[in-house]
């Protein structure tokens, strides 16, 4: 429905202004639909070298997906620094950013995928394309495994696994 963005309008400064939810099924699945909290991340190189702390010791991430076909998705690194008041350096300022991701928009549900198309996010790059990932379902729990990717010159998936949260929790 969204994959391309072909039934968004791009007229407004390059960003796809998609039409309102209509009700698709595509979006509508009882098992994705709520808040999930971050249990791990494990990233896998194509040689096989895995990285049990990509985001550092104990990240901690929230992911929503609504209802009505959208998505947000925030990842903050364990072990990151508190800025001073006023912002601290520019230094501390970028160590920050790297290591804190946003992100927000609509998402597609298609079989034992889900498909994050991006509105606004933290990493700029991000916004107006789409993030594909492998979904499994397993209990009060999903699996999301991201399509090989370079990453600082290695190609690697990452797996997150997020637990649902309960409601009013």
């Amino acid at each position: 429905m969204y994959g391309n963005h072909e039934d968004c309008d791009s007229s407004q400064g390059g960003r796809g202004v998609c039409p309102p939810f209509n009700g698709s099924s595509a979006h509508m699945n009882d098992e994705l639909v709520g808040t999930w909290t971050l249990v791990s991340a494990a990233s896998t190189t194509s040689t096989g070298e895995r990285n049990e702390t990509p985001y550092g010791p104990s990240p901690e991430g929230l992911l929503t997906y609504s209802g009505d076909g959208r998505v947000s998705a925030l990842i903050s690194f364990g072990g990151r620094k508190s800025l001073p008041f006023g912002g601290g350096t520019v230094d501390e300022q970028a160590e920050a950013f790297k290591t804190f991701l946003a992100y927000a928009g609509r998402y597609t549900l298609s079989g034992d995928k889900v498909i994050h198309h991006i509105e606004i996010s933290s990493v700029q790059n991000y916004v107006g394309k789409d993030l594909v990932r492998s979904v499994k379902f397993q209990g009060d729990q999903i699996i999301l495994v991201t399509p090989p990717t370079s990453v600082n010159g290695k190609i690697q998936t990452v797996e997150l696994i997020w637990q649902r949260r309960l409601a009013g929790s």
